[in-house]
C-alpha cells in the first residue's frame, strides 16, 4: 500500500496522518474547512492515554506548548462540600499529565506539525462521494476534483460523509444532555495550580479549571430535551447565561458565579453519540475517531480515543502485510474499548449510571484494553506482540 487518503483534518485525521507518515506511508489530508480550525472556541482535556499516544508520534513538544496541565481533581457536592480530591492520570510525568487546551489550537498545531513533516493538507476540499474499486479508491469532491489512493480513512467527524457511504442508515443520537462551555477572566475563584474541580450539582454536572494566567475554563452538562438546531444557531451568549445561571443558583457552589461572569465566550451543543455496532469498514474505506465512535463528553475521552486510533491504526498497517487483515486487527483491538466508552459516557449523561468520585467506588469500570494499552501504543514493538500481551 503506497498512498492513504485521509478525509478530515481534525484531531483524528491529522494525528492519523502523522502516525501513518512515521510508519512509512504516503499520506494526503483533505479538509473541508478553509482554515486549520473549524471550532476555535471549544476547550477540551487530553487525558494521559491521549498524551501517551501523542508521544508515540513525536508530537508531545508541540502540544505541551499549548494550554496548561491538570494533575489533580477535586469533587464537590451540591452544597459545596468536598467529596474527594485525587491525583489525575499519570500526574508525575510531565509528558503524560492531563492537559486543558482549546480544540482549535490543538487542530492548528497538529496540522502545522504535519506540514512541517511534508504531509500535504488540502483545505477547502469537501467530500461529495467515494468510488471504491479493485485497484484503488477515488474521492470525489464538491469542486469536481478527485484524489485516488490505496486506502481512504474517514476522519470527518460526527456527520461523516464517509460513514454515509459505509453505513447510510446510521445517524448520530442525542445522549440526553445539553452541554454549555465557556471562559471567564473575571470570576474571583482562586484555585491551586493544575487542578480541575468537578461539581455534582442538583441540576447540572459542572466542571472548571483556572489557567496560570487566571482564565477560568468551565463546562456544564444539563439533562433535558435537545435544543433545536435553529436555537443553537441563533442563540447568543446572553441567552445561554440566562438559561443556565438560574439552574446553577439552586446549589451552594461556585458554578453560578463563574457562568455569570462569563462574557461573549459562552457556547452550547447537544451531547451526541454514534450507536454501538455501527460498521466501520467497507472495502478500502475505514472510519476512525468521532466518525466511528463519537461518545457524549461525560468521560472526557473523545480526543484521547481519537489519538489512540491514529497510533494503533498506523501500527497495524505497518506490521501486518495484508491490508484487509491489518484493518481486521485494528477493529478487533479498538471496538471493545471505544464502544465501552460510548456506553459508559452515555449512561452518565442519561443518569442511568452515576460513578462515585474516588477509589473502587469512584471511577467507571476500566475500559477494555486498559491494562495492555501501553504495550499497544508503544511505537517500537510489533502490534501483534502488543495484542498477545494484552490477551495474556
Amino acid at each position: 500500500m503506497a498512498h492513504v487518503l485521509v478525509i478530515g483534518g481534525g484531531i483524528a485525521g491529522t494525528a492519523a496522518a502523522l502516525a501513518l507518515r512515521k510508519a512509512g506511508f504516503e499520506v494526503t489530508v483533505h479538509e473541508a474547512h478553509p482554515g486549520s480550525a473549524e471550532d476555535l472556541g471549544a476547550f477540551l482535556t487530553l487525558a494521559s492515554n491521549g498524551m501517551r499516544a501523542l508521544a508515540q508520534i513525536d508530537a508531545s513538544a508541540a502540544v505541551t506548548a499549548l494550554g496548561f496541565p491538570l494533575t489533580s481533581m477535586r469533587v464537590l457536592d451540591a452544597e459545596g462540600a468536598e467529596l474527594a480530591q485525587v491525583p489525575l492520570g499519570e500526574a508525575a510525568d510531565p509528558l503524560l499529565q492531563y492537559r486543558c487546551l482549546r480544540r482549535g489550537d490543538l487542530n492548528a498545531t497538529l496540522q502545522a506539525e504535519a506540514a512541517r513533516r511534508g504531509i500535504a493538507i488540502r483545505h477547502g476540499a469537501r467530500l461529495a462521494s467515494v468510488q471504491d474499486g479493485p485497484d484503488g479508491v477515488t474521492a470525489h469532491f464538491t469542486d469536481d476534483s478527485t484524489a485516488t489512493g490505496d486506502l481512504l480513512i474517514g476522519a470527518d467527524g460526527l456527520n461523516s460523509t464517509v460513514r454515509r457511504q459505509i453505513s447510510p442508515d446510521t445517524q448520530p443520537c442525542y445522549a440526553g444532555q445539553r452541554v454549555f462551555y465557556g471562559y471567564t477572566a473575571t470570576a474571583d475563584r482562586p484555585e491551586p495550580e493544575a487542578r480541575i474541580t468537578m461539581v455534582r450539582g442538583s441540576t447540572a454536572a459542572f466542571g472548571y479549571a483556572v489557567s496560570p494566567d487566571g482564565e477560568t475554563n468551565w463546562f456544564a452538562r444539563v439533562a433535558g430535551e435537545p435544543l433545536p438546531a435553529h436555537e443553537i444557531a441563533d442563540g447568543s451568549p446572553a441567552d445561554w447565561r440566562e438559561l443556565l445561571v438560574p439552574l446553577l443558583r439552586k446549589d451552594a457552589t461556585p458554578a453560578a458565579d463563574i457562568v455569570e461572569a462569563a462574557g461573549d465566550e459562552v457556547m452550547v451543543t447537544n451531547a451526541t453519540e454514534i450507536p454501538t455496532g455501527t460498521p466501520w469498514r467497507s472495502g478500502r474505506l475505514l472510519l476512525i475517531g468521532d466518525a466511528a465512535h463519537a461518545a457524549s463528553p461525560a468521560t472526557g475521552q473523545g480526543a484521547s480515543m481519537a489519538l489512540e486510533d491514529a497510533v494503533i491504526l498506523a501500527k497495524c498497517l505497518r506490521d501486518v502485510p495484508d491490508t484487509d487483515t491489518a484493518l481486521t486487527l485494528y477493529e478487533d483491538l479498538r471496538r471493545p474499548r471505544v464502544e465501552h466508552n460510548i456506553t459508559v459516557s452515555g449512561n452518565i449523561s442519561r443518569g442511568t449510571h452515576s460513578p462515585s468520585p474516588t477509589g473502587t467506588r469512584g471511577t467507571p469500570p476500566a475500559r477494555p484494553g486498559e491494562d495492555g494499552l501501553i504495550r499497544l501504543l508503544e511505537w517500537g514493538p510489533d502490534i501483534r506482540e502488543g495484542k498477545s500481551a494484552r490477551n495474556a
